[in-house]
């Protein structure tokens, strides 16, 4: 017999319970690959995006690292240090988190510090320096935006192993052992409605057995 659901019995009233049940499964199976696919569709998405970003990042601390050595060799790297050290932090960041069909993923965000510009003077500094703090800063969101993306994949990516389990469980497990219950009941029904057919029909051939009888 081919694997059926445990404890089942053969009785009509079971096999409208397994009908239902195959019509909870089959709709469940069909939402969960719907929702794999979408989480395929935003996961391979943010995986461009991030390698987007990668390159950009590249580009930017190449960029920003030139103006720091230019600004080293017009105001000299002990000038630079200075204005390094006497200047605070340029801002903070701030994480909440959003939803991506049922995934909470996190949202960073950089936030500048007020006043950043006037905590050095920028009357005796060269232009480099602050084209180099510029290029640090869009760094930094950079970084930071690539850590969100990065994130959400390992988030993404461990949702649609989670939800192929899931659907995989379905496919191959759940609905083809209740369509073996189903046809199993069936089966049974058929033959308990076949062996009261012969219990009746010898029972009817018995009693027309004794009427005769009776009657000769």
């Amino acid at each position: 017999m081919a694997d059926i659901i445990e404890g089942v019995h053969p009785t009509r009233m079971e096999l409208i319970e397994i009908n239902k049940r195959i019509v909870l499964a089959v709709k469940g199976h069909k939402l969960l690959k719907e929702k794999r696919d979408a989480l395929m569709t935003e996961f391979l998405q943010r995986i461009d995006q991030a390698g987007g970003l990668r390159e950009e990042l590249a580009e930017t601390l190449n960029r920003a690292y030139e103006d720091l050595i230019d600004a080293e060799a017009r105001m000299s790297i002990k000038s630079v240090q200075a204005v390094s050290s006497s200047t605070s932090e340029v801002g903070g960041i701030d994480i909440t988190f959003g939803n991506i069909f049922g995934v909470r993923v996190p949202k960073v965000v950089f936030t500048r510090a007020e006043g950043f510009r006037e905590r050095y003077d920028m009357a005796f500094t060269s232009s480099k320096l602050d084209e180099s703090v510029d290029g640090f800063e869009r760094a930094l969101k950079q970084v930071l935006n690539l850590v969100e993306k990065e994130e959400t994949i390992r988030l993404l990516g461990e949702e649609i192993k989670k939800t192929t389990r899931r659907v995989n469980a379905l496919e191959y497990v759940l609905i083809p052992r209740l369509y073996n219950t189903k046809r199993y009941i069936k089966m049974r029904l058929e033959e308990m409605e076949r062996e009261s057919f012969v219990r009746l029909k010898m029972v009817k051939a018995k009693k027309e057995r004794e009427r005769a009888k009776q009657s000769s």
